[in-house]
């Protein structure tokens, strides 16, 4: 199952994180923009070359340190069909280094729509009635709860078929997420707690051999509160947790994520690893020619701050 191999990545790299590979043009380096523009043009070819060669270069660095990245599927979409190549490659480079690639997408639609979008990104594509093929090779996908069981079931067919996994969108990290996310309805459980009930519903049928569903949630890092709560609430769900480092999340905010077996969550960071050559910690000891070795060092940063937090090895588990 999607969820063992991550908790077995996670054990075997000590470190319950995973990069986001959130890259906008402005956060690549100029002498890699300098190149490819002179190749390609100030084009969406040359920007997604670019972009392409910066993702490439920062998993080089981390993949032996980390056990997944989270490549941000607007920051692809946003660059057009280069940028969805992009995408793509970016996919296979980091499979092929050995990590586990979670694509950030937050989809969901009626039913037949959202099969289309599990399809694409957790199962198969169909050609004809005999051939079939597999359109990105994502171990998982971050999902919207909105429409309820019908947007989500294909999405879970498609993780029993194929072992992937999804994160559902339960507390996320952004300000205004209380406008929604925090209401109370008739039996004084918020939102938030509704949709978490839930999501242990559709997962209880993806258990794994660690004892944790490869249906997991999304629980940002700028509610402690609320992570502390879920945490209880929701035993048997790894989270995904958003927010640590630019958007203010701290490790000892972080810490109330994790279960007593020093599992159950990995926490994302974005801007803080590809943007770490340009950082007031980092910017002194890396020029923008070492941006990859700026962003490891972020990463072991990173690392040993949220380990020391939840105060365990996950090595020794």
């Amino acid at each position: 199952m999607f969820i063992d191999r991550l908790i077995e990545k996670i054990r075997t790299t000590n470190n319950p994180t995973v990069a986001g590979l959130d890259p906008k043009i402005e956060y690549v380096p100029d002498f890699i923009k300098s190149q490819k523009f002179d190749a390609f043009g100030v084009t969406l070819k040359g920007v997604s070359e670019a972009i392409l060669e910066f993702n490439r270069t920062i998993i080089d660095s981390i993949y032996d340190i980390v056990p997944a990245v989270k490549p941000q599927l607007a920051y692809y979409e946003m660059y057009g069909v280069e940028g969805m190549r992009a995408f793509d490659e970016t996919v296979k480079y980091a499979r092929d280094k050995g990590l586990l690639v979670i694509a950030d997408g937050k989809r969901n639609d009626i039913g037949s729509t959202s099969e289309a979008y599990s399809h694409a990104y957790l199962g198969e594509s169909r050609l004809n009635e005999h051939t079939a093929t597999v359109a990105f090779h994502t171990d998982a996908l971050t999902v919207n709860p909105y429409l309820g069981i019908d947007g989500i079931q294909p999405f879970l067919d498609d993780c029993k078929k194929h072992e992937k996994g999804i994160f559902v969108l339960v507390k996320t990290s952004n300000p205004s997420s209380g406008q929604l996310q925090d209401l109370l309805l008739q039996d004084n459980r918020t939102v938030y707690d509704a949709v978490a009930d839930l999501v242990i519903t559709w997962g209880k049928d993806l258990i794994g051999a660690h004892g944790y569903s490869s249906v997991g949630a999304v629980v940002g890092a700028t509610w402690p509160v609320q992570a502390k709560e879920l945490r209880q609430r929701m035993p048997f769900t790894y989270f995904l947790v958003p927010g640590y480092g630019a958007q203010g999340g701290t490790a000892q905010d972080i810490a109330v994520n994790f279960n007593q077996d020093g599992l159950g969550a990995i926490v994302n960071a974005s801007r803080s690893l590809m943007c770490a050559y340009q950082s007031e910690r980092w910017k002194d000891s890396f020029s923008p020619l070492q941006f990859g070795d700026a962003c490891r060092m972020e990463a072991i940063r990173m690392r040993d701050d949220i380990n020391a937090a939840i105060g365990g090895s996950h090595a020794s588990l």
